[in-house]
């Protein structure tokens, strides 16, 4: 049997290195945060956006920006989209933006370059201030790029002749991300997207949101029209459709949207929460989300959150 002594002397052992392995802990959980932070990708329980892909290899992979790069993302891609130009062309240009600003609209950058692709007035992409609208600039770069055989070229080859960076081979860093995104925002794979979101601190504005979507998609998609809390595309078919549908999943953090229905399925952004053991459940059967009866499966149906 021990004595106190020895007991005494076992705890006091005892606390010192329960103290290391609660520093050492938290050391590298801020590591963790670190390298997120330098990758552009948001920290464990931010606000956030996943799309998954299969490599060569047949693995699958997640790809996660955060709530506010992925209404860029969306933004640069419905422009692809508008003009036609294909998922390649969405490709290019995320990889260039992420590489450039890290998908975020910063007023600041290397000499005078601003903007999400760190255009320079000083090179003739325009004014500090029209540069710093995220749709001048990335209509801007899509002028670039239709100026070059983009198509027949690399990713990194494609933005460096459009950016003339000093960096030229940094763009590749970005392209299992980008066509990734750039093929769920285009809407060429079905239910691919899903943002993980904070309850929506205000109601939506079913005008704004129609206003924003319309602008987005300019005659690519059916004009929308508000029904109540509700904004309805008629019909886009696919995949405008899914394009639609996942743009607004992308700016449900901004524009206060709380559901988005398309194609029997839908994305309720109440239910996405993670655990441990479980991801969040993303796009579901559209029965099970509306026990009393679904949303038009050919319509795009966005719900924005109500008082």
């Amino acid at each position: 049997m021990s004595s106190p002594a020895a007991d005494r002397r076992a705890r006091s052992l005892l606390l010192p290195l329960f103290v290391l392995l609660l520093v050492a802990a938290l050391l590298t959980a801020g590591a963790l945060v670190a390298v997120e932070l330098r990758a552009g990708r948001p920290s464990a329980g931010e606000p956030r956006c996943v799309v998954s892909s299969t490599d060569e290899s047949g693995d699958r992979r997640r790809h996660t920006l955060s709530a506010e790069q992925s209404a860029n993302a969306a933004l640069i891609t419905a422009e692809a989209v508008e003009r036609g130009t294909g998922t390649y062309a969405a490709v290019v240009a995320l990889a260039t933006a992420m590489q450039e600003s890290q998908l975020v609209n910063i007023d600041y950058g290397d000499r005078d370059s601003v903007g999400l692709f760190q255009q320079r007035p000083s090179q003739g992409w325009g004014t500090v201030e029209q540069i710093m609208d995220p749709a001048y600039a990335t209509a801007a770069f899509y002028d670039g790029l239709a100026e070059i055989d983009y198509a027949s070229m690399s990713v990194t080859d494609a933005a460096q002749a459009v950016q003339r960076s000093a960096y030229p081979d940094a763009y590749a860093e970005h392209e299992d991300m980008a066509r990734a995104f750039a093929t769920s925002l285009t809407g060429r794979t079905e239910g691919s997207l899903n943002c993980v979101l904070a309850a929506p601190d205000r109601p939506g504005d079913p005008g704004a949101a129609a206003e924003a979507l319309g602008g987005a998609f300019g005659g690519t998609a059916p004009a929308p029209v508000v029904d109540g809390e509700q904004v309805v595309v008629p019909a886009p078919g696919e995949p405008a459709g899914w394009a639609v549908a996942h743009w607004a999943v992308a700016n449900a953090a901004e524009l206060g949207i709380a559901q988005v229905s398309f194609d029997g399925r839908t994305w309720v952004r109440a239910d996405q929460r993670t655990t441990r053991f479980a991801p969040a459940p993303g796009w579901v059967p559209g029965t099970g989300a509306h026990p009393d009866g679904a949303p038009p499966a050919d319509d795009v149906v966005v719900v924005l959150a109500s008082r």
